[in-house]
């Protein structure tokens, strides 16, 4: 069987758990318990990205509450020196999500470091996962 050759594409996925909080909406104090991981996808090669993906998954009592409500995930993308040179802002969710998810489109980076996603909620970032994009 022959194969032709393809491009090396490399990926990276992690995750991390998101710290218990509380938050107030309308009024409302609403709590955010153990049991849920904010998990970032990255696919491409060298300092192409093809995809990139971000989002939360809940389980045991965390997957029964009333989720992340005023909820947005940014990426953004720092040098090798830790400056952050592009941030892809999402767009804030009035409503209330327990999985909240963000696709973002593929680009090319102009330099090496790291991508992160962060989730907000009610404008606090309370969890990033980032990844180093390196040669």
């Amino acid at each position: 069987m022959l194969t032709s050759p393809t491009a090396a594409q490399a990926g990276a996925v992690g995750s991390t758990p998101v710290r218990t909080f509380e938050y107030s909406v309308g009024g409302m104090t609403m709590k955010v318990p153990t049991g849920c991981l904010f998990t970032h996808i990255i696919r491409g090669g060298g300092k192409k990205i093809t995809y990139q993906n971000a989002g939360v998954d809940c389980a045991f009592v965390a997957a029964l509450g009333s989720g992340f409500c005023n909820w947005r995930i940014d990426f953004t993308y720092a040098d090798t020196n830790n400056r952050t040179y592009r941030t892809s802002r999402g767009r804030t969710h009035p409503e209330c999500k327990i999985d909240p998810m963000r696709n973002n489109s593929p680009r090319t980076l102009p330099r090496y470091g790291k991508a992160c996603a962060h989730l907000y909620v009610t404008g606090v970032r309370r969890v990033s996962q980032c990844h180093h994009m390196t040669k």
